[in-house]
């Protein structure tokens, strides 16, 4: 009998699937009730707390990263054509994304299907820090939109704002670090994506 005993490392070893940029499979680390933040670490594969969110910021939305994609100089690239800015680099990890489901999901470390329909680009000290917005696969509620134009308004804003303001100190009315630069369509996270597929395969064979 063939086992596997040993966990597929969620950044490398995971595939992104068949059907991207259409349709993509997300590694999700943290959820809207945590109370701490949770990232991968890199050279294990497991989570890691990161920090206490200290803050009343609570991430709107399912968050993770895309396997098999990374921010290099392609993504920064990329930034820098549509945003005409000056973008020294991509900020070094897997690409984020936002997976919106109407259904409570209690935790992460988990993989979820997932539908693009648009993105944030952020910038963060001067790197290219993409977030794609996508929908969770047969959502009774989200799945169903193909675009972002499909959102209501108030749900982009508040992404927007979570990702603008999370790294703000009280008091602070402003975050000198984080510029967002743009919300943008399905078209152009698909090509954020495309690109990031292509950095990880310059960088990591």
């Amino acid at each position: 009998m063939n086992r596997n005993f040993f966990k597929a490392h969620p950044w490398h070893g995971i595939q992104i699937g068949d059907q991207m940029p259409e349709l993509v499979t997300a590694f999700i680390e943290i959820v809207p009730t945590d109370t701490v933040k949770y990232e991968i670490d890199k050279q294990t594969g497991y989570l890691k707390i990161d920090r206490p969110q200290k803050f009343s910021n609570i991430v709107p939305a399912l968050y993770g990263f895309l396997p098999q994609t990374y921010c290099a100089e392609g993504i920064a690239e990329l930034a820098r054509k549509y945003s005409g800015k000056e973008i020294l680099q991509g900020d070094g990890d897997p690409l984020d994304i936002c997976v919106l489901s109407e259904r409570a999901i209690t935790h992460g470390d988990i993989l979820c299907q997932a539908i693009p329909i648009g993105g944030i680009r952020m910038i963060d000290k001067g790197e290219a820090d993409d977030k794609i917005i996508a929908v969770l696969k047969d959502d009774p509620i989200y799945g169903k939109w193909r675009d972002i134009s499909d959102a209501p308004k108030d749900i982009v804003q508040r992404l927007r704002h979570y990702f603008w303001t999370y790294k703000m100190l009280p008091g602070e009315t402003s975050s000198l670090a984080v510029d967002i630069d743009d919300v943008y369509g399905r078209e152009v996270a698909h090509e954020v994506i495309r690109q990031s597929r292509e950095d990880y395969r310059k960088n990591f064979g």
